[in-house]
């Protein structure tokens, strides 16, 4: 029997995508139909890498092609994601925009010391395995790390000409393009700088970059909430922020303030969610028990208190750390309960932005011109 591409497309006419309102059809979902004789290739292009999701898809369009058109006709379905795109912008966004760049992503913690980069380093490796294109801004001035988490340290960023700009070019590994302050210092140098000077040094990484084209640009802010945190919300729209915080009393109280600083009226980030990291020890001799060592899901418990998402929970293993430590994100090992436990969060955060994108109006670049609305976004 010959099927008729006519006949496919109207059978998908009376299904839809999980989430969305149109049919699959008239969504844009259905990006090709090719047949031969019985054989039929569906190519389906969705919005959410959330796996429900794409299998749901495969299995609905399978089931009306038997139903509808042909009951032995030989289904494939391709399946592929794209990066979330911020609505159009209905006010012109103050601050400047990256070309080219869809979604800025603020990765901060209120301590230090929670795993903020790993975890950073871990999103950005995982971001660019699901097919996403992926920078990583390394935003901790005074203690730089991006350059040893991706095994980069004697790298140094090349000049090449953009128009008729000379710009930076960001080193690259493992499909993260990467700009860091540590790439122009020395390993014992530290940096003794004001903020203005900082600020200065971030505005040249940020634009004076060739950055490309990217899905997702995350920075890995400096711990807290200062100078270095208001210079990028100033300098950027920032689609949203990540809070990491440890189970333990002490970090869920300064991840609290993070989330709060974020949520000024003078700020207006929205926040993704909140990332619970060392949420349990594991030993490799005894793989089925958990330990809490810094308490049991304070960090979930916050994200309910303060009602925003909990994206997930990252063990404490000795693995992550020594991956990080030589360079290649614990995320990039293959079929790992830690490669496992970076994809589910990964994904929560790519679903978290897509419910911002579609919720939300672009991010404005804030604009605090007084010491009183310095003061309040500190406290």
């Amino acid at each position: 029997m010959k099927l008729e591409k006519s006949e496919i497309l109207k059978a998908l006419e009376t299904i839809t995508v999980a989430g969305e309102g149109k049919n699959m059809v008239e969504s844009g979902a259905v990006k090709n139909v090719i047949t031969f004789g019985d054989e039929v290739v569906v190519d389906l292009v969705l919005s959410t890498p959330a796996l429900h999701i794409r299998k749901r898809a495969e299995v609905d369009v399978m089931k009306v092609i038997h139903e509808k058109v042909y009951e032995k006709a030989k289904v494939k379905v391709n399946i592929k994601v794209e990066a979330p795109t911020a609505p159009p912008q209905k006010n012109e966004i103050k601050g400047k925009s990256i070309p080219g760049i869809t979604n800025i992503i603020a990765v901060a913690s209120g301590k230090g010391g929670v795993g903020k980069s790993t975890v950073t380093s871990n999103l950005a490796v995982t971001l660019a395995k699901m097919g996403f294109k992926v920078g990583l801004l390394d935003a901790d001035i005074y203690g730089p790390s991006a350059p040893i988490m991706f095994d980069v340290e004697k790298e140094r960023p090349l000049s090449v000409k953009v128009g008729d700009k000379s710009k930076m070019k960001p080193i690259e590994n493992y499909g993260v393009k990467i700009l860091s302050i540590g790439f122009f210092t020395q390993p014992n140098q530290a940096v003794v700088w004001r903020g203005p000077m900082a600020a200065k040094a971030l505005n040249q990484m940020i634009f004076d970059a060739a950055w490309g084209e990217l899905d997702f640009m995350l920075i890995d802010l400096p711990p807290g909430t200062g100078d270095i945190h208001l210079s990028i919300m100033q300098s950027l729209p920032i689609t949203g922020a990540v809070v990491v915080s440890t189970p333990q009393n002490v970090a869920l109280a300064d991840a609290r303030k993070g989330v709060a600083m974020f949520q000024q009226d003078s700020i207006n980030v929205p926040v993704l969610g909140i990332i619970e990291n060392m949420a349990y020890f594991t030993p490799d001799e005894l793989p089925n028990n958990k330990y809490y060592i810094f308490g049991k899901e304070g960090a979930k418990n916050l994200a309910e208190d303060i009602d925003v998402p909990f994206l997930g929970e990252i063990p404490l293993i000795q693995s992550i750390r020594e991956a990080g430590d030589v360079g290649r994100p614990a995320a990039l090992q293959t079929a790992t309960p830690i490669e496992k436990a970076f994809e589910e969060l990964t994904k929560n955060v790519v679903q978290e932005v897509v419910n911002r994108n579609e919720a939300l109006p672009p991010t404005e670049a804030i604009k605090i011109t007084t010491m009183a609305g310095c003061a309040a976004v500190k406290k």
